[in-house]
């Protein structure tokens, strides 16, 4: 029987998820005479599962994640200031990248720095925070994480939209 992933595996995987999205939103053809290569109207659709898996993304770090961090592990309260802070830059760069008409200059500048930002926090993710979660935190309570998250995620995936 395969052993399923501890919530740190969870969330490692979803960023595998978003790297792929970038790395396919940045490399979609830009629109006749539009601006630049980085997400023409071939990545709107892209931008928009983007979207979707950093919100749902983001929540549940906060949600399952950081509280636990921020109690447990030494230091773990200024690395969840850190990411949330980090969380609602990218909720934002979100938000005006949403907010603009088709076609706008602003898209590939706005695009290069949520690309940015996100690969920037990912990393400090990975190198900082998971380690520091999975020193702190025996397997037992990263595997009750991780499965306290799939059935919220169930949950809500049977509530429907």
């Amino acid at each position: 029987m395969s052993r399923r992933p501890d919530i740190l595996g969870e969330f490692t995987a979803e960023h595998r998820a978003v790297e792929e999205l970038l790395a396919r939103i940045e490399a979609a053809p830009a629109p006749s005479g539009g601006a630049g290569q980085d997400g023409g109207a071939a990545s709107e659709p892209l931008l928009g599962q983007l979207t979707d898996l950093l919100f749902s993304h983001c929540a549940a770090e906060e949600e399952h994640l950081f509280p636990v961090v921020q109690h447990d592990v030494p230091d773990g309260g200024a690395m969840v200031f850190r990411c949330i802070h980090d969380h609602l830059a990218i909720g934002q760069y979100l938000a005006d990248l949403q907010a603009l008409p088709a076609g706008d200059p602003a898209l590939d500048t706005l695009l290069g720095g949520l690309a940015a930002l996100l690969r920037r926090h990912l990393a400090t993710e990975e190198k900082q925070l998971f380690p520091a979660a999975r020193k702190a935190l025996p397997a037992a309570a990263r595997n009750a994480l991780a499965e306290r998250l799939r059935a919220d995620r169930a949950e809500i995936a049977e509530a429907g939209p």
